[in-house]
């Protein structure tokens, strides 16, 4: 049992192990929302538009994660608005908002004289450097999210799946929307902060997806995802540490072959 307990000496892998954890049921709670209506395309839509707010908090020497959560929520709000004023499908309105936000980004990344090692790694993706804080702060946006989820779930499903209905007994069906992408948005910056913006759409997407391939109900679609998540991330840990490969770029391929095994095993039915 060595292989298992030797990694456990250091508080960084602990750290590591705790935040995949508190990630990965971050990520099944919305998560499941994302694929069942089918907007795999925002997980990664979120996580470039988040560019600008991270420049802009390097480059005026503030907190990375907090320039990110607001253009999280400036880019949730502003998909609602554009989808509501232009008639446009809801996946054009990802697309011209995710891609003008990251264009500012570079546009700002462009004006500034060096590139850091710390917006480096904010964009990689580090696991291993997480620190308590980042772990505090997972646990509370875990808790807020899973409350406003629980709470507003029969809403948010019947807004979801049929929102003719939702409007006639007088449900705030684009609230509900904008609520749903904010939510979205604070999980991807969360996600981001530990594996960077091109692998953090893995950690929302494959679980949940692997997951609708074999729950029959949100609730357990849900649970399987956490526990899928959670497989997947400390599986991918283990091997980074024994292989000397990246973290975060390990834990998306168990994820993946994760997925493809549940693929193969929903063939079979």
């Amino acid at each position: 049992m060595d292989w298992l307990t030797d990694p456990l000496q250091f508080g960084f892998f602990v750290r590591a192990l705790l935040a995949v954890v508190l990630v990965s049921v971050l990520c099944a709670l919305v998560g499941a929302w994302v694929v069942l209506r089918g907007l795999s395309y925002i997980g990664d839509a979120m996580s470039h538009a988040v560019f600008p707010g991270i420049v802009g908090a390097f480059l005026a020497g503030g907190n990375l994660l907090v320039g990110a959560l607001i253009a999280a929520v400036f880019t949730a709000l502003g998909i609602g608005a554009v989808g509501r004023r232009s008639g446009l499908k809801q996946d054009s309105a990802i697309g011209i908002v995710f891609v003008g936000m990251f264009a500012l980004g570079v546009v700002m990344l462009s004006r500034a004289p060096t590139f850091t090692t710390d917006l480096s790694n904010f964009l990689i993706g580090n696991p291993l450097g997480v620190t308590p804080a980042d772990l505090w702060g997972a646990l509370a946006v875990t808790l807020v999210v899973g409350t406003i989820l629980t709470a507003m779930q029969k809403e948010l499903l019947l807004a979801s799946f049929d929102p003719t209905e939702a409007r006639a007994i007088g449900l705030p069906v684009r609230r509900l929307e904008s609520l749903l992408l904010i939510l979205i948005g604070l999980v991807v910056v969360l996600t981001v902060q530990l594996v960077g913006t091109t692998l953090s759409v893995s950690l929302l997407i494959t679980s949940s997806a692997s997951a609708r391939l074999l729950a029959r109900s949100l609730r357990t679609m849900i649970g399987l995802a956490a526990l899928l998540g959670t497989l997947g991330g400390v599986a991918g840990l283990y091997l980074s540490y024994y292989i000397n490969t990246a973290p975060g770029a390990t834990i998306v391929l168990v994820n993946t072959a994760l997925f493809l095994g549940a693929l193969a095993f929903r063939k079979r039915e």
